[in-house]
This record gives C-alpha cells, structure tokens and sequence, in this order.
C-alpha cells in the first residue's frame, strides 16, 4: 500500500508535533518526511526510497516511543492483508503487535501463526467465531495489562489506516489518555467512499456528538492510541457495544472518566482488498446504545 500523492514533493517536518501541524493544514501525511531525531538528509532519502518501492514514507529506523506499545489487530478473513500490514507497521514504529483472529475460514490465523513463529513481537490469540470487534478489543487490553504495555493502539488490517500515521499517534498520546486518528477535524477526510457512506459516516458521529455533548468529532473512529493506565480505570466488564458502536462508547468512557482526548487529523482511505464488515445490525446498535450511554457511564474523578 504506497503513498497517495507521488507527484506531490516531500515535505520535511522536525518532529511528529510539526507534521501534525503540516497534516492540518492540507498536505497528505503520505508525503511528510519525519526526522524525529534521525538524520534529516537521511530520513528524507529514505522516504523518497520508500515511496519508490510503494511503502511511504519510511524512516531510515522504525520510530522508538517512549513507552511499550501494543498494536492490536482484529482479523476476519484478512489473509491478503495481514503479512503486509504487520511488516508496514514495523517499518514505522518499534512495537508489538497482538492479532485477534475470530476463526477466519480463509486461513488467516494460520498465516498470523507463521509470522508469530518467525518473530516474536508478534503475538496471536485465535477464537471460536465471530464474537464482535468490540469483545475483540477488549481481549487485546487485557492482553496488555497482563503484559505490562503503556500504550494499546487499535488499527484495522486493511490499509485503511496509513502505517505512516500510526507513529504520530503514538507520539501524540504523551499529552493525552487517548489519541484518536479523526476523518473530521481540519486536515482529515475519507478517500474512495460514496456519498451513501459519508452521508452514513457524518451522520452517526454528528448524532453521537449531539446526543453525548462529548465534543469528540470522530467518535466512531478505529484507529486509536490509549493508555493502558487510562483503561485500566474504566469499568471494562460493562462494555456494552459489541460492533463499531464499540468505539462510540469507549471513547464516551474515557471522557466520562476525565481523560484528556485528542483528534489527530488522517486520511481514511477504503479498502483495496477484501469486504467492509459493516452492515445494518451494527448500525442500529450503535442507533440504540448512544441514547443510553448517558444514564449508563458514570462519570468518574479525573486524575
């Protein structure tokens, strides 16, 4: 999955802080080269390498957060997606990774279990059948604590969220509990949906915005930064949502509980390979649960 924008120029940027601002103002993070402490002359040739080859704009090293990082990743039927989103992701960031698989027929936790064995920053947990992105992400943050991770990304297999971002996010998070990758603050947007689903899309986080008076913009975004601290206050056990309406109460939770949210501006693009597994079950949970999630998340004393 290469850049967007080959015939645009790169752009430096010193810092994650200086891309976000670039990001904002316009210009495809696909084209922003980040030094964050790496040889700017050398970073930028090896963005302009990476791009070349289809893989962005790659960092002469995979970016080193500050904190162990877990990147948790639902699989149904990924197999076309899931060795090359696992090797983008490390080409960008020093992380783990966790798979969630749900019993894929197409074999794709068979092929997590191959990349499993050949590196051990990549971990697999395989259930029986679909159960829900929600339970799924919910078995991943229990795999953190257990494991003493500070920060638990959520990102999809399918590319449409840019490795390249995912390092920005994570940086993003030194100043708030929870960092959401959003298609709806200035610099964001959606690449291939037609207008059924914007209209979709904007509509569900507008209602979710008025109804829950959170101030989020993008409150059914999957790819996402939290701490595992944060999460580890929230009473997880009373996770209602079991689809993307997941999203909508978690990040209500975290708001509820006095965690700091940020909105880091991405470019969502749609899948290339594979099928959406949004359909109408899950957009009328998340219709019915919005409304209850006022009476039912208490809000707890910021720390």
């Amino acid at each position: 999955m290469g850049p967007r924008s080959l015939r645009e120029p790169l752009v430096d940027a010193i810092d994650f802080a200086a891309a976000e601002a670039l990001v904002r103002s316009g210009i495809d993070s696909a084209r922003v080269v980040v030094a964050n402490g790496q040889d700017a002359l050398r970073a930028r040739d090896a963005a302009a390498a990476g791009c070349a080859a289809g893989d962005g704009p790659t960092p002469t090293a995979p970016h080193v957060p500050p904190w162990r990082t877990l990147v948790v990743i639902p699989t149904y039927n990924e197999k076309d997606n899931l060795a090359a989103i696992v090797r983008a992701i490390w080409l960008y960031l020093d992380c783990d990774i966790l798979v969630v698989d749900d019993g894929s027929p197409d074999g794709t936790g068979q092929i997590a279990d191959r990349l499993a064995a050949a590196d051990g920053r990549l971990h697999v947990l395989h259930r029986a059948g679909k159960q829900g992105l929600g339970t799924a992400y919910l078995a991943g943050f229990r795999f953190a604590f257990e494991r003493g991770y500070e920060r638990v990304c959520e990102m999809d297999a399918d590319f449409s969220h840019a490795p390249w971002d995912l390092p920005r996010l994570v940086f993003g998070s030194a100043d708030a509990e929870l960092v959401i990758g959003s298609r709806y603050v200035q610099g964001g947007c959606t690449i291939g949906w037609g207008w059924q689903r914007r209209l979709l899309s904007r509509g569900a986080n507008l209602y979710a915005r008025c109804v829950l008076g959170s101030g989020i913009r993008d409150n059914t975004a999957g790819f996402r930064v939290f701490h595992a601290d944060a999460l580890r206050r929230l009473d997880l056990g009373a996770v209602a949502a079991q689809g993307y309406a997941f999203q909508i109460e978690m990040a209500f939770r975290m708001v509820r509980a006095g965690c700091r949210v940020k909105e880091l501006p991405i470019h969502f693009v749609d899948r290339f390979v594979g099928k959406s597994k949004m359909d109408g079950r899950i957009a009328r949970e998340a219709l019915l649960l919005v409304p209850r999630l006022r009476g039912r998340v208490p809000k707890l004393r910021a720390r």
